[in-house]
């Protein structure tokens, strides 16, 4: 495969002052008075052609340090970023505009800014226009635009402007859903003509829709880097560890990546089973009881028990808990227990897996017990009832024809 990107052994150092005093003095006195800030330490990898390459992060995990160095608005501390081709970025939101200008006269400047010519502009322009929807608003200020008609027509210079490497950052989570969902679908078409992209998003089913390879950041560091549904289960373990108090245990990591908690209350298995097939083929619309059993360690009070049903893609089909549902349960040490949820399969043919979570409040982030990803899979082959096509099967009720007058 082809490299459009090599970031290899990138660190960024900041420099913090207590005031612009104390940077004065530095530079007058030789003598130091700041403090250093790693924001990246040591980050290397590669992009490829045709690659969408997600990363996340908590907040200060060193996410837009990274992809300021990969734009060039900032360099290096050390270590060395090499591009082939054009890079555009898609950073905080309105950057490379004029608030002055109108959304027409800031389509050359922000152009020209990332890299177009005046001509690539003019011949890109009606395209532009039409893809951010603006309408006449693309001949008002951009002082009067809202954020999601910022993000409109930044988005859709960058798009146009066809660089090789196109980084996105948060910028789909401005801005209204069809929109998003149209970005969405320009990413996937531009990617299947070669362009490669970097994406950062706190929408994590997104995240599993369009990339490719995920790379998790923690304190400027690279801690895992792999497909996006085994990244995100670790970045799940990441945000329980950092919700944690100290009364709660240590939350601790399995040799699975995919199960953690504090193991105070185990997943010991999970199973489903269809009323009718008996096995875990199952029609849409049969009815299927998903049975989790469990051991608790300890005496403890209040747990709440979840369920998520994923698609094989990874994306959340279905999830609830039996707090959600009215119902927290009291445990004693060392007893094993099971719980049966009962529910009518109405979903689209297909494979599906069940991920589990024990938990002391209102999800696993408050006081994770156990988070267990993959617990077991299903198939649904099949329909009950009338045929449908998609992820869900609803139940319209149809009224009678009514012939109108002329």
């Amino acid at each position: 495969m082809k490299k459009v990107l090599e970031v290899k052994n990138v660190v960024k150092i900041y420099k913090t002052y207590k005031s612009n005093f104390e940077r004065l003095k530095e530079i007058f006195t030789n003598k130091i008075y700041h403090k250093e800030f790693i924001s990246n330490n040591d980050i290397s990898f590669d992009l490829y052609e045709a690659e969408t390459l997600g990363i996340i992060g908590i907040n200060g995990a060193g996410k837009s340090t990274i992809l300021k160095q990969i734009a060039g608005v900032i360099t290096p501390t050390s270590g060395e970023i090499v591009r082939h081709g054009r890079v555009t970025a898609l950073l905080e939101l309105g950057t490379g505009f004029n608030p002055l200008l109108s959304g027409y006269e800031n389509i050359f400047l922000n152009g020209t800014l990332i890299g177009m010519t005046h001509k690539e502009c003019l011949e890109k322009a009606d395209e532009i226009i039409a893809f951010s929807e603006l309408g006449h608003y693309i001949y008002e200020p951009i002082k009067t635009y809202s954020s999601g008609m910022s993000m409109r027509l930044a988005f859709s210079i960058a798009l146009f402007s066809n660089p090789k490497i196109l980084i996105v950052d948060e910028a789909l989570s401005v801005g209204d859903a069809h929109f998003s969902a149209k970005c969405t679908k320009a990413l996937q078409e531009r990617k299947a003509k070669d362009m490669s992209i970097i994406y950062v998003s706190h929408d994590l089913n997104s995240l599993k829709i369009l990339c490719d390879r995920v790379i998790l950041l923690s304190h400027g560091e690279v801690v895992k880097e792999g497909t996006p549904e085994d990244v995100i289960n670790q970045y799940n373990f990441l945000i329980a560890k950092l919700n944690e108090s100290e009364d709660k245990g240590v939350l601790n990591e399995s040799e699975e990546t995919s199960s953690f908690g504090t193991f105070d209350v185990e997943i010991k298995n999970v199973d489903i089973i269809g009323s009718n097939s008996q096995s875990n083929i199952i029609s849409a619309g049969e009815n299927a009881h998903i049975t989790v059993e469990i051991k608790s360690n300890i005496d403890i009070q209040n747990v709440n028990i979840g369920i998520m049903i994923k698609d094989r893609y990874g994306q959340d089909i279905f999830g609830t808990t039996t707090k959600n549902e009215g119902s927290e349960y009291d445990l004693k040490k060392d007893k094993n227990y099971k719980i049966v949820f009962s529910i009518d399969m109405n979903i689209g043919v297909g494979k599906y897996s069940i991920s589990t979570a024990l938990a002391v409040g209102e999800n696993h982030l408050d006081y994770c017990l156990h988070w267990l990803d993959y617990g077991t899979d299903f198939e649904i082959a099949g329909i009950q009832g009338n045929l449908f096509t998609g992820i869900n099967k609803l139940y319209p009720q149809i009224a009678n024809m009514e012939e109108l007058d002329d």
